[in-house]
């Protein structure tokens, strides 16, 4: 079992994100996750992500605040424990409308070639 404490957890900047901070709870190092890698994003209001895709499937929670999803003009609103899963090269966007911050989960697997 690989513990790792929130305050160890490092920062990382995702691309093409705006007004948010991601934390990776999970994975990219040695004992860790061989699948996929597990991040706490937080997005300040008017922050978010895309519109891109990526060419794996990638899962969000929402565990505080609220975020809109949108995929293909079609707008999604997550709140409080809800959570949708992406799939690969899917376009989608994802905003904060709310004046909350939103911390949402995100699980997404290793890029391909990855080594754990």
């Amino acid at each position: 079992m690989l513990v790792k404490r929130y305050q160890d957890a490092k920062p990382y900047d995702a691309v093409n994100h705006r007004g948010n901070y991601g934390v990776r709870l999970q994975g990219f190092e040695p004992g860790g996750p061989t699948n996929q890698w597990v991040g706490l994003s937080h997005f300040l209001p008017g922050g978010g992500a895309g519109p891109d895709s990526t060419p794996f499937e990638k899962v969000y929670v929402v565990l505080e605040g609220e975020m809109t999803v949108i995929i293909n003009g079609e707008e999604t609103v997550l709140k409080k424990l809800d959570s949708c899963t992406i799939p690969p090269n899917e376009v989608r966007e994802i905003v904060n409308r709310s004046n909350d911050v939103c911390s949402m989960l995100v699980v997404i697997p290793y890029p391909p070639g990855h080594k754990p």
